[in-house]
């Protein structure tokens, strides 16, 4: 029996002092070489501050629309609904924000809309979207604001980030970095 138990207990205590010590330095000293110095991504506009790194809600039509949240962006609570693919009440939640989508955005057809306008991502709190997602709202946003396409393709184009290190991912558009360039260029 001591020749488990003691074994066990010394591969407890190291890893206790690894995971609780060891590790959170680490990813704390790692964090302090990132800009902001680990506390996130922060904007501030008009004497708010925003974080950019965690997803926002946009729902007016002179803004683009982010993607659809499962914890309704509360960063305390980060999730997904853990609804299958095939499960009806999901579904029924797909449909309506794709008919929500469509009466506000004329001209556009269903299967035009990106999925990630209309599915919630996993953390809940997804503060990108894709390019195809802000290019399909472009025109409703443009209608609202009186601004020609070509400035709104252009500020599209201007906020578009590319993969992480040119290879991992797909392009992609913060949320909230967008419509608040969108607020300067309308004034």
């Amino acid at each position: 029996m001591k020749k488990h138990i003691l074994p066990a207990i010394k591969l407890t205590l190291v890893l206790i002092v690894f995971f609780a010590v060891i590790y959170p330095i680490a990813v704390w000293g790692m964090a302090q070489f990132s800009s902001n110095k680990g506390k996130g991504d922060t904007v501030e506009f008009k004497g708010k501050k925003y974080y950019a790194n965690i997803g926002q809600s946009f729902t007016a039509d002179k803004y683009f629309w982010s993607r659809p949240s499962a914890v309704t962006y509360n960063a305390s609570g980060s999730g997904g609904s853990n609804k299958g693919p095939s499960n009806a009440e999901y579904l029924a939640q797909v449909q309506a924000r794709i008919d929500t989508f469509l009466v506000h955005n004329p001209g556009i057809h269903k299967s035009e809309i990106p999925v990630d306008l209309i599915t919630a991502s996993g953390s809940g709190l997804d503060p990108n979207f894709s390019v195809q997602a802000a290019k399909v709202q472009v025109r409703r946003i443009a209608i609202r604001r009186g601004i020609e396409e070509q400035k709104i393709d252009q500020l599209i184009n201007d906020h578009t980030e590319g993969p992480l290190w040119g290879i991992f991912g797909p392009k992609k558009i913060n949320v909230l970095k967008l419509n608040i360039a969108l607020d300067a260029i309308s004034k």
